[in-house]
This record gives C-alpha cells, sequence and structure tokens, in this order.
C-alpha cells in the first residue's frame, strides 16, 4: 500500500490523485482509494487539513495530487456586504465551518443554520461545491504547509492493539 506523509511543491512527475471531501481532508489518519483505484494510507499531524492541490509523496517518491470532492452544500448570499457580515457573524458565533468568497458564504448542509441565515434575510442555494473552509485563528500552530520536505508525522512501523486481557509481553 502506498503511503504518503510528507507535502511537497515540485513533483518530478505527478503518480496519481486523491479526490478527498472536507470531513477526510481533516483526519490525521486515513485509508482511500486514489483515482486509479490503487488503496493509499495517510499520516499526518492532528490538526492537519489537506487543501485542495496539495502534494503529497511518502518513503518511495511517488507523488499524488489531493483534489477537493465536489460535496453538498449551501451557498448563502445577501443584498448587502452588511448582511452578509451578519450571517458570517452568527454562523462563526456557532463554531460553524464557513468558507468566505467574494459576496457568498458556504457551509455544509444544515437545515437549523440555513433557517438561521434565511431569518437574517439571506438567500440560500444547495449547491455540489469543493469545500474550502476558513482553517480558523489557532489553526496555524497545528496545521503546518511544510514545504522543505519533513515529514508531517512519523509513519508507525506497526500499530498493535492492546485489550485487557492480552496477555504480557515478555
Amino acid at each position: 500500500m502506498l503511503t504518503l506523509h510528507t507535502k511537497t511543491t515540485t513533483p518530478a512527475t505527478l503518480y496519481g490523485r486523491l479526490v478527498l471531501a472536507y470531513d477526510q481532508r481533516e483526519k490525521c489518519r486515513l485509508r482511500a482509494r486514489l483515482e486509479s483505484g490503487e488503496e493509499v494510507a495517510i499520516f499526518t499531524v492532528r490538526g492537519t487539513v489537506l487543501r485542495d492541490g496539495d502534494l503529497l509523496t511518502g518513503p518511495d517518491g511517488r507523488v499524488v495530487q489531493i483534489v477537493a470532492a465536489l460535496e453538498p452544500t449551501y451557498a448563502v448570499y445577501c443584498a448587502s456586504e452588511h448582511a452578509l457580515a451578519r450571517c458570517a457573524f452568527h454562523l462563526g458565533n456557532r463554531h460553524t465551518q464557513v468558507q468566505i468568497g467574494a459576496g457568498v458564504l458556504r457551509m455544509r448542509v444544515d437545515p437549523v443554520l440555513r433557517e438561521m441565515v434565511e431569518g437574517l434575510g439571506a438567500r440560500v442555494t444547495e449547491e455540489l461545491a469543493a469545500f474550502e473552509p476558513e482553517q480558523g485563528a489557532y489553526a496555524g500552530a497545528a496545521h503546518s504547509h511544510r514545504d522543505d520536505g519533513h515529514l508531517l508525522a512519523p509513519v508507525p512501523l506497526r500499530q498493535k492493539i492492546h485489550r485487557p486481557g492480552d496477555p504480557a509481553p515478555a
């Protein structure tokens, strides 16, 4: 299985593409399949978010491009910048992940939040789109866009789950 754990900026050649929804791009440990069907394992530091276009490599040097999958989202539009800012404030006050664009907010599908922003005067449409929310004020501490070829996370050589009742190691 191909293992990916290091970000790179300049691939010699692109080995494959890995299409992932935002929920998958937030995980620090993930098994997934390239578009070709080949299985891959991703190991990143907790708090790392893979972004559309990121390039990952592993011990064998093959490079894979991350592609943000199209997923159901709400696009929030308002008649004024002030109304859009109010919607952004109220969504942020509920710790909702939001993607900010020119004249639009994009969020995950949530009927309760849709009703809230519509109550603030917004027009909401459901759209299939790549979801790339803002990282947040504290994201810099855990998130790393390392371009120096260093590991994003240590790769476990072997993981064993110890259960109660297992014999003690000798």
